[in-house]
């Protein structure tokens, strides 16, 4: 039996205490569930899918050096997530872990992650955030290296394909998501 999203927000909450990083893992769980519900998955996909966008980061802020293996091998084992679960954040981050994103959830993880961050990002520079954001505003950023220079822009390639759409498909499926939330 998986932890309910009550004990995992609390787990999160845990540790993480900068609302920026907090925020992201929301923006990463709720991108997570709008594909789990688009992909028709059940209501038990849907919360671990949710899950792992939520958990992804959970090690950074205190273990910035161990992310995300401190929390694959030892938080999230400990306190009773399931292995698909855990598997997907050990594969959001390929260069520290060795995991390559293989699985379905694997794959989603990978190519909502870095998106979100930066999708968030632009919308900082909007005066109405998500509302009315745009594709093609997105795709602009993207081209300039120095906005949100930290996000690797072949990670967001990457996950475009990795999940078979078109990077603005892509883009407009979590803007659709994120302007009703933000």
């Amino acid at each position: 039996m998986m932890p309910s999203r009550e004990k995992s927000q609390q787990l999160l909450e845990k540790f993480i205490e900068n609302d920026n990083l907090r925020h992201h893992s929301h923006m990463v769980a709720m991108a997570m569930e709008g594909y789990a519900r688009h992909l028709d998955k059940s209501q038990n996909e849907i919360d671990k899918w949710w899950t792992a966008g939520l958990l992804h980061d959970l090690d950074w802020e205190k273990y910035p050096d161990e992310h995300p293996n401190k929390a694959v091998e030892e938080i999230l084992p400990e306190a009773g997530y399931p292995e698909d679960v855990i598997s997907a954040i050990k594969a959001h981050a390929p260069e520290r872990t060795g995991k390559e994103p293989e699985s379905e959830i694997e794959r989603y993880l990978f190519a909502c992650d870095e998106l979100s961050g930066f999708m968030n990002a632009v919308s900082l520079m909007r005066p109405n955030g998500f509302s009315d954001m745009k594709v093609k505003s997105v795709r602009k950023k993207l081209k300039d290296k120095k906005f949100a220079e930290n996000v690797p822009r072949e990670d967001i390639n990457k996950g475009a394909e990795l999940i078979d759409k078109e990077l603005s498909d892509h883009i407009q499926f979590m803007i659709n998501i994120f302007k009703t939330l933000f």
